[in-house]
């Protein structure tokens, strides 16, 4: 006899036509669920505002899932009648450095991280609770899954388990909150610190299972709560892509790239070796696949970078997948602080999978670099590594011109999605 699948109700802020990195992790999920007897119904925004869309995600939402969409109210679309270039670029994470901001940019940063906490989406707290405590009231669910940022969606799950104390809820965590990398940048007042470190506590202390991308943020959350805290990071699914490798000699960037991920000694290596070597200048080629600070382009201005530069601008996902797997070496960058030592981006892994040299530049005791070493991917530099960074890309360029660049990465299947969809299966039932 077939046991009857669990229902499992997932609220979610992304989900297509949203684009970027945040839509991908439950997208997988939701696809694989179904395998192991579980049944999803997801429950997203209506008319939400995307800072990215791609269209082209809607063909891979699966037929068997139930999707419920609820209104929602949008702070950045009334942000825009004052500044709405400097909306689009908050909501898509890029921000000025303090130095560079005027008024309204000063503005909308103290106004986004003071009056609108956990975040921008907190409108949606109360009417979702209330829509969905209808759908509970209606339908036996077997678990309620919430996932951030936006961390608005765990307060969606904290309500929800004050009201129904018995129905298993599973906090995920696609980032950290308080410790979160731009939190920094929005200009918080001592108060709206207490309020999140709070909101925090309450969330990590309420849901029954936490789950968490990263070991440094497993290790940060076991410290906060003695829930059970679960490690499964992003991954990869299957793909058809067979590309030729590029021609020149191309570090390909596939991503936003914000203000603070300027790799300078990145930049003055590259400027040293063209000034070294004919044959580097002759072949040497940035390729930049996302949206880009206004920062990070000045400054290759700045090095006589942007000759060797292209500026591909946001592609479909499929489309940036063939970039990753042409490109000659696969750039990996994150901000230079301890806040983001724990975040490991979801590109990682489309970056193990497309088996191409990976060169991450990012924090001291950065998890990537572990990863990176463990797999034997690539290598990573911390931001004062200059001399080791030249060497390497040395060595990369002369395996290059010897049509012998590669890399033999190893043990990757865990990533696979089916896989790590199996570790939160475990963790429903």
């Amino acid at each position: 006899m077939t046991k009857a699948p669990k229902k499992v109700l997932i609220v979610l802020y992304y989900w297509p036509p949203a684009g970027g990195p945040g839509v991908q992790r439950w997208l997988k999920f939701v696809k694989y669920l179904k395998d192991f007897n579980i049944q999803p119904t997801v429950f997203v925004p209506k008319h939400p505002h995307y800072p990215i869309v791609d269209k082209s995600l809607e063909m891979e939402i699966p037929n068997h899932v139930e999707v419920i969409k609820s209104s929602i109210i949008e702070p950045y679309t009334l942000a825009q009648l004052f500044s709405k270039k400097d909306t689009q670029s908050l909501s898509k994470g890029i921000i000025k450095a303090s130095k560079n901001q005027n008024f309204i940019q000063k503005a909308l940063l103290y106004i986004r991280g003071n009056y609108f906490i956990p975040d921008a989406r907190m409108l949606w707290i109360k009417p979702s609770v209330k829509r969905i405590s209808k759908l509970l009231d209606q339908a036996n669910f077997d678990a309620i899954i919430t996932t951030g940022p936006p961390h608005s969606l765990h307060r969606i799950g904290f309500c929800l388990k004050m009201k129904y104390p018995n129905l298993p809820w599973i906090a995920d965590f696609r980032d950290p909150w308080v410790n979160i990398g731009y939190h920094k940048d929005l200009k918080l007042t001592p108060s709206s610190v207490e309020k999140h470190q709070q909101m925090e506590n309450e969330v990590l202390a309420s849901a029954d299972h936490i789950t968490v991308t990263s070991p440094t943020t497993q290790k940060e959350f076991q410290k906060k709560t003695e829930k059970p805290v679960s490690l499964i990071t992003n991954g990869f699914d299957d793909t058809d892509i067979v590309t030729e490798l590029d021609e020149h000699f191309s570090l390909a960037h596939i991503g936003t790239l914000m203000s603070e991920r300027n790799p300078e000694n990145l930049w003055q290596v590259l400027v040293e070796l063209i000034e070294e070597d004919e044959h580097f200048k002759n072949n040497l080629e940035l390729k930049f696949i996302g949206q880009i600070s206004q920062n990070i382009i000045d400054s290759l201005k700045s090095f006589d970078l942007q000759k060797h530069s292209t500026f591909l601008g946001y592609l479909p996902h499929k489309d940036a997948q063939q970039q990753m797997f042409s490109a000659q070496v696969l750039l990996l960058i994150e901000k230079d602080m301890t806040q983001t030592q724990g975040i490991i981006p979801g590109k990682f892994f489309e970056y193990l999978q497309a088996r191409r040299p990976i060169l991450g530049i990012g924090p001291q005791n950065w998890d990537v670099a572990e990863l990176i070493n463990k797999h034997n991917a690539g290598s990573a530099f911390n931001y004062h590594e200059k001399d080791e960074l030249k060497v390497q890309i040395k060595t990369y360029f002369k395996a290059f011109m010897k049509g012998k660049l590669e890399v033999k990465s190893k043990d990757i299947e865990v990533y696979h999605r089916k896989a790590l969809t199996e570790k939160l299966v475990e963790i429903i039932n």
